[in-house]
């Protein structure tokens, strides 16, 4: 098991679930009482949901909470830039380097949680590890674990009812468990990266002066100027599925 191979475990938690689901669970139940035990116990909330919910139940919990009223978004760059056209900028950066080791994408964005987890994994570049997790995951993360506190799903709940006719199931969204399983993620990057620092990390990578340090390739203005009138980037967001 090379050094980042369990980032590869906890991509599975937060992809669509199949039938292997449950042994998926427990796999990184297992990985995490071994090497991160505080994490293990912040994860078992998600776990025992699982072990005690039908297949359709924990698969409607994933439509929930990322597909039909999405509590959060698994596209990191979109997390962090929002509609900025920065998040453009960085998914062409993230799909170089997806590209450049080869790692498989799937129907998914480049900057889709799971594929940046695996990405850790497959490259060998410490120093862009190093600035992808502190810079993105990280900060990323914790304003995912934000979007499930109470009041805000209360206020989603709220635009919901106002926007659309449609059911809203609350009991999908109080309490949901997929909080815990951030929150463990989350531990478990602290915990690999800690001592590892930049300065104001959420901050510095959609500074224009100082990404170079980041993605070691031409300026964010190169790269927008680069994208033949936005098609490049269209291309891209043509050719995977959004979430």
């Amino acid at each position: 098991m090379t050094r980042y191979y369990h980032y590869t475990i906890l991509a599975d938690l937060f992809r669509y679930p199949g039938e292997d689901y449950p042994l998926t669970i427990n796999r990184c139940l297992r990985m995490l009482e071994e090497r991160y035990p505080e994490a293990a116990i912040e994860f078992t909330a998600f776990a025992d949901y699982v072990k005690s919910h039908t297949a359709d139940e924990y698969e409607e919990l994933y439509t929930r909470t990322f597909d039909v009223q999405p509590i959060c978004y698994l596209d990191l760059g979109y997390v962090i830039f929002g509609e900025d056209y920065k998040r453009g900028a960085f998914l062409l950066h993230m799909q170089e380097e997806q590209q450049k080791v080869n790692n498989d994408c799937g129907t998914d964005l480049p900057d889709n949680l799971c594929n940046m987890l695996t990405l850790l994994h497959v490259t060998n570049d410490q120093e862009f590890i190093n600035e992808l997790v502190v810079k993105i995951m990280i900060p990323g993360i914790r304003k995912m674990i934000r979007e499930f506190s109470q009041s805000r799903v209360e206020l989603k709940t709220k635009v919901l009812r106002k926007l659309h006719s449609a059911i809203i199931q609350e009991e999908l969204n109080t309490g949901n468990v997929y909080r815990n399983a951030f929150s463990a993620l989350l531990m478990v990057f602290e915990k690999d990266f800690e001592g590892v620092h930049y300065e104001k990390p959420e901050s510095t990578i959609v500074n224009q002066q100082h990404h170079q340090s980041f993605f070691s390739k031409k300026s964010l203005n190169e790269g927008v100027a680069g994208m033949a009138n936005g098609a490049e980037l269209n291309n891209l967001f043509n050719n995977y599925k959004l979430d």
